[in-house]
């Protein structure tokens, strides 16, 4: 048997379509799909005495483009 992560799988027609027309589960397996990629815009380097320290996600960031997704699913028109 395989391990797959979820960024690895192609989201069904059926869940976009399901999270277009505002089923909050659907909602939340898009979201979710994406949280990587999300996560990945989201990081910001933190630096101490001009020397680069650590790496943190910024949540402002991340809660930011959280909202704009699930804005765009659903005013996603799946019949253009």
């Amino acid at each position: 048997m395989h391990n797959f992560d979820s960024a690895t799988f192609i989201l069904s027609t059926e869940m976009i379509i399901s999270a277009s027309s505002g089923d909050p589960i659907a909602i939340t397996k898009v979201v979710k799909h994406y949280q990587g990629y999300i996560v990945s815009l989201s990081l910001r380097n933190s630096y101490e005495d001009g020397m680069k320290s650590s790496v943190y996600c910024d949540e402002f960031i991340r809660r930011s483009l959280e909202s704009k997704l699930i804005e765009k699913i659903i005013t996603f028109d799946v019949n253009r």
